[in-house]
């Protein structure tokens, strides 16, 4: 079963920038803890870490 989540960057709030957010899915039965995954930033312009949040 497939689920969309939303992953949000975790190094835009450190240095007071908006955070950019990405849309994804991933199954629920498999995996069971939250996805981390590296996206890019428009605003740091750079890739940085982006966990899954509620």
């Amino acid at each position: 079963m497939q689920e969309v989540v939303t992953l949000e960057c975790t190094e835009a709030k450190k240095e007071g920038k908006p955070a950019s957010r990405y849309l994804t899915t991933r199954n629920k039965k498999t995996v069971t803890e939250r996805i981390e995954k590296k996206k890019y930033n428009p605003h740091l312009k750079r890739h940085t870490l982006h966990k899954e949040i509620k």
